[in-house]
């Protein structure tokens, strides 16, 4: 079905960046090429620095894989599509190396980075009306029916990470993310989730455009796309080498992380309110993947907000943990700020706009 890979080419439009190998150690390794070394950007500075070389990628938290070619790679939905189609090709998903998945993915990944040999599953039969998309997504999910379909869903929805189904289609020319309901969510969480992207915006939350498409399926207009240029994106979680699937990091981190790379110190500011909007409106899914930048005209910034929306959390506790603390106080809140300098006045000022926006959907102890 597709060739084991030694070799990797990543590239960013037509340019290539590096390759990704793996010695005979099991090593996964990066060398940046000569030509993007004298005119490329550092795809991640803390780990990846834009300096001639070989680099080798820790074992953990990545499975022996680098921060931001994992990001490339999808979560829960888009690998429970893929194993599905691969044991249905015979392939051993043991087998499989990080260097196979980059190929699997190919030139279909989210953000910039491309990855060739492109192996990434293609479909003969295509469709972007929603509710057809919303009964084949039924049918993985409930295991009942079997969907003839799954390359076709890989090739519409793989890629992204998170554990929701989704679908990447046009709408007029533009690009745009649309979520079906998990089979732990409730029949509405579009709604919902339309509701608190409307109500985060409200509380000066930088936001991208939302719809609530057929009244029912949540869409967000992406922000690794601008027409046709592909927007480098690497989540905190990359960046700092932080796994997402337990509690890894505190929002200080991210804010100093933040201001290290953006060296803006309003992007500190916006993560706090995100912060506070968070912790007020019970959305403890704050994950270190659900912070993203972007490197768009030789500078980074912090991307937009999303994944807003109330949920459980690990264990009852914010992903993220707010100055040590997965239940935070308000007192945890602003001590966040302070231990990265930022002026007080100004966080009050922030709280209180937050806190009075959110109303309709602030947890009752607040």
């Amino acid at each position: 079905m597709f060739d084991r890979i030694q070799l990797i080419d990543v590239k960013i439009g037509s340019q290539l960046v590096g390759q990704v190998a793996q010695t005979p150690e099991q090593k996964i390794v990066f060398e940046y090429s000569p030509s993007f070394l004298k005119t490329g950007f550092s795809i991640s500075p803390f780990h990846l620095p834009l300096k001639p070389g070989l680099f080798t990628a820790p074992d953990e938290p990545f499975a022996g894989n680098f921060g931001v070619f994992n990001d490339s790679l999808p979560d829960g939905w888009g690998n429970l599509l893929l194993d599905r189609f691969l044991i249905s090709q015979g392939i051993s998903l043991s087998s499989l190396s990080a260097l196979d998945r980059l190929s699997l993915i190919g030139s279909n990944g989210m953000g910039a980075l491309q990855y060739f040999p492109d192996q990434k599953i293609q479909s003969e039969f295509s469709s972007t009306e929603l509710a057809f998309l919303a009964q084949e997504v039924h049918k993985v999910i409930s295991e009942t029916e079997y969907s003839e379909h799954l390359e076709m869903l890989i090739a519409v929805g793989g890629s992204p990470g998170g554990a929701r189904p989704k679908a990447l289609i046009k709408v007029n020319h533009e690009s745009w993310m649309v979520k079906f309901p998990s089979s732990l969510d409730p029949p509405d969480i579009g709604c919902i989730e339309f509701e608190y992207s409307r109500i985060a915006r409200k509380c000066g939350i930088e936001m991208p455009q939302t719809q609530l498409f057929e009244n029912k399926y949540f869409g967000v207009k992406r922000f690794d796309r601008k027409g046709d240029e592909r927007i480098h994106m690497h989540t905190a979680s990359g960046l700092l080498n932080a796994s997402h699937r337990y509690p890894s990091l505190d929002y200080s981190e991210i804010m100093k992380a933040s201001f290290a790379l953006t060296r803006n110190i309003n992007d500190s500011y916006k993560l706090f309110r995100r912060m506070v909007f968070n912790v007020l409106t019970g959305n403890k899914d704050d994950h270190s993947k659900n912070f993203s930048f972007l490197f768009s005209e030789k500078e980074w910034s912090l991307a937009p907000a999303y994944d807003l929306a109330p949920s459980g959390g690990f264990n009852g506790n914010h992903s993220t943990t707010i100055a040590g603390q997965g239940q935070p106080s308000r007192s945890n809140i602003f001590d966040v700020g302070t231990q990265i300098g930022l002026k007080q006045n100004r966080l009050l000022q922030l709280f209180d706009e937050v806190y009075e926006n959110c109303a309709s959907i602030r947890l009752g102890h607040w």
